[in-house]
């Protein structure tokens, strides 16, 4: 009793030593690597929204740039005839399709009445402008980007302008195009085909922090009041974690456009940067952690070593009824007090287990005339391929005129012709067919997986077998043959093999010698 309690406590400790070590050491490991690789993505997330924000920021600022030098170009040509309405209208309306930097284009004269505009259909022609960005171009006389505002026709427009002067400095008015925010420009082009596809949200905020940007065009014109404040508007770029209201942290970055004082934001959800930290654990816990690995390998090997007389024993338990499992089982190694004791008593039982086996096998199961399989045996075999569902064929045999052949010449001579039909029929056997004698003169055959015409031509020749070959004094003899299938649904097998037996007198009724196929 004592070396069993130590061998118990001994397998208890090992597996409670290895489970507490690979706990341990896999905890400890994937903490330490959690706390670095949440640090690494969030400041990699952090200054690569800072570079983004800063291309998109620079992006705009040579936008802005390329418009106001085609408005300055355009300004230099209107001064030499400011009073020509075609070439007026023969500019604004190149400025607008050349480039499509904007959505429309006018040039107003000094008193802010509008000379030409395109498209027309704004007809806005001959009308005073009043509008702030119009005020603010007439008032300084000088290249503006004005603040954003609500145009005439409801939309949220920045302004871009160029004053007009003569060449003795004269001022005459201004030309400008408009963008517009809340429907397609070049500008919503230029940011919204750049913008991340891992849940980054790009923003472009005015001075105020009124939205002039972003992916939904329905936040453009709303306000964000915590975004970016005080000093941070006077770095050229910077990053930041920030909380929007009633939103998930984010991670922020943001830089300047110098030529209007916007600010382009990149945000991107924490939790969303955060993501691959447990595909980065995997991979780290995989290449850095070798102590853990190798305490988790000496532990498959124990437990392989402790499991493997036992596993060994139970697979060779269930092989008892096979002749030469006993040697098998001596080879097995029972290195600890409970795999031997239960070698030692397989090893003791197995002899009687396999003559008791033997003889139920071969009394219960085993037809002593012709050794082959009984009712009971094929009842055996039915209930298991009832189990798998597996479809067969079935033959049913009948020797003609039997009652002839012991009338004849005696029961000894018939005993030999069933003997003689046995023997035909295994030799005629596929090696997964099953063969048996179901009465006095008849067999039955199952074919799995066998179709009814091959099943047929099986018949047919099993019965050309039997009729060409001689039976001693008898002579020759013939057979009638059903054949049934059974297609492994919800069909009652007794059912098949009544069809079988149906066809079987059907092939009696037709003269014998004979096979018939059963109807569905």
């Amino acid at each position: 009793m004592m070396r069993l309690r130590l061998k118990t406590d001994l397998r208890t400790l090992i597996a409670l030593l290895a489970i507490i070590s690979i706990v341990i050491t896999l905890a400890n490991a994937m903490y330490a690597t959690w706390r670095v690789q949440r640090m690494v993505l969030i400041d990699n997330t952090l200054e690569a929204n800072r570079a983004y924000a800063a291309k998109l920021a620079n992006t705009s600022e040579i936008f802005f740039q390329l418009a106001q030098s085609q408005l300055h170009y355009s300004a230099s040509l209107l001064a030499q005839d400011f009073d020509n309405p075609r070439l007026l209208q023969q500019e604004v309306d190149r400025l607008r399709t050349q480039t499509s930097s904007f959505n429309s284009v006018a040039v107003v004269d000094a008193s802010g009445v509008v000379k030409a505009i395109s498209p027309e259909s704004l007809m806005l022609k001959g009308m005073k402008l009043s509008s702030t960005s119009s005020r603010e171009a007439l008032s300084q006389r000088k290249p503006l980007v004005s603040q954003p505002s609500i145009s005439a026709s409801n939309n949220l427009i920045v302004f871009v302008s160029w004053p007009v002067r003569r060449s003795d400095g004269h001022y005459l008015g201004y030309v400008g195009g408009s963008i517009y925010l809340k429907k397609k420009s070049i500008l919503n082009t230029l940011l919204g085909e750049q913008f991340y596809r891992d849940g980054t949200n790009v923003y472009v905020l005015d001075s105020h922090n009124q939205v002039l940007y972003h992916q939904n065009p329905q936040r453009v014109g709303s306000y964000l009041p915590t975004m970016l404040t005080g000093e941070r508007r006077q770095q050229s770029s910077g990053s930041m974690q920030l909380t929007l209201p009633g939103d998930e942290p984010q991670l922020a970055g943001y830089a300047l456009v110098p030529t209007t004082g916007w600010m382009v934001v990149a945000l991107k959800p924490t939790a969303v940067t955060l993501e691959p930290v447990a595909g980065l654990l995997m991979r780290v816990l995989k290449h850095s952690v070798p102590f853990a690995l190798l305490t988790l390998l000496v532990a498959v090997l124990l437990a392989r070593l402790i499991a493997l007389p036992l596993w060994s024993l139970a697979r060779k338990a269930s092989l008892m009824d096979v002749q030469g499992v006993e040697k098998e089982i001596g080879t097995v190694r029972a290195w600890y007090f409970e795999a031997a004791q239960v070698k030692r008593a397989l090893l003791t039982g197995i002899g009687l287990m396999q003559d008791k086996i033997g003889r139920l096998k071969s009394e219960v199961q085993t037809d002593p005339l012709t050794e082959l399989l009984n009712r009971r045996g094929l009842g055996i075999m039915l209930d298991y391929f009832r189990s798998l569902q597996q479809p067969f064929a079935v033959l049913a045999l009948d020797i003609d005129h039997f009652k002839r052949v012991n009338d004849n010449w005696g029961h000894d001579v018939g005993d030999e012709v069933i003997r003689q039909v046995a023997h035909s029929l295994r030799r005629n056997a596929r090696h997964s067919d099953v063969v048996c004698r179901s009465g006095g003169e008849e067999f039955l055959m199952i074919l799995p997986d066998t179709a009814l015409d091959e099943a047929e031509k099986l018949a047919q020749r099993i019965r050309r077998s039997m009729a060409e070959m001689p039976i001693g004094e008898v002579g020759h003899i013939t057979l009638s043959v059903g054949v049934a299938r059974w297609s492994g649904d919800s069909q009652p097998l007794e059912r098949v093999l009544k069809q079988a037996d149906a066809a079987l007198y059907q092939a009696k009724g037709a003269g014998r010698n004979c096979v018939m196929i059963a109807k569905s």
